[in-house]
């Protein structure tokens, strides 16, 4: 099942309206822009998160929508690994060595990144290393 919105401007009548056709999926929902319509995105379907000029990016498989602002808890399989870039666990393909020791990580949808020295233990007590 899915809504259409019609409207002039996205207010905040429309962004609850949004929110609540979106909570009947199980999960909270995170409501992106995609050109000049609002998406309801589930967590699972987000690969990386990434803080790209002022702008909150969010990546799926195929596609990157914009957020304002990100207002659902997005869960445990999600870190953050550098100031601007958050990756879910269970999307990453493999870990490469970089940089400074800092590593290298890309996902499954091709997207990459370094993980930046400050969050550079946290990634590694996951990894088991």
């Amino acid at each position: 099942p899915y809504a259409v919105i019609y409207t002039n401007c996205v207010t905040d009548e429309v962004r609850k309206a949004v929110a609540y056709l979106g909570a009947g999926a199980g999960d909270t929902p995170l409501i992106v822009q995609e050109e000049e319509r609002l998406m309801v995105l589930r967590p699972e379907e987000i690969y990386m998160i990434r803080v790209e000029e002022g702008n909150c990016m969010l990546y799926t498989k195929q596609k990157q929508y914009l957020s304002r602002r990100l207002t659902a808890q997005l869960g445990a399989d999600f870190m953050q690994i550098s100031k601007q870039t958050v990756v879910r666990l269970s999307c990453i393909q493999s870990v490469e060595a970089g940089f400074s020791g800092t590593l290298f990580v890309k996902l499954k949808n091709g997207l990459s990144d370094y993980v930046s020295r400050k969050y550079l233990p946290d990634f590694k007590q996951y990894l088991g290393l």
